[in-house]
């Protein structure tokens, strides 16, 4: 039996995510939500809930130039901005480090098949 973690994700997050979805009708919410290591579910919820809100489309830039406008509101700060620029380096990393692995599981895995 497996157990469900319940992950709480920042609000920046959501918001970015949600403007992915929106920003890019050629994309599937699965395979969004596959790139950004959420389920399916909770990112479709997400987009609902923004829509619902009012929130559909207007973010074509996408979540981060939104924080950044100082009309919004506050504005981040140059140790915040650095900080995500750091997490998000290493998420970068991260998934460059998955591709590859990927990349060479379906090279060994092509090379085993007798098609």
């Amino acid at each position: 039996m497996s157990l469900m973690v319940m992950k709480n994700y920042p609000p920046e997050f959501k918001a970015d995510a949600v403007a992915l979805v929106l920003s890019r009708p050629d994309r599937t919410i699965t395979s969004i939500a596959r790139d950004l290591g959420v389920s399916r579910q909770t990112l479709r919820v997400w987009v609902h809930a923004a829509q619902a809100r009012g929130e559909g489309g207007q973010r074509a830039a996408g979540g981060a130039a939104a924080r950044q406008d100082p009309s919004a509101g506050h504005v981040p700060s140059n140790d915040v901005l650095e900080e995500e620029n750091k997490q998000l380096r290493a998420r970068i990393r991260e998934l460059e480090q998955e591709q590859d692995i990927l990349r060479k599981a379906a090279k060994l895995f092509a090379g085993e098949t007798n098609w």
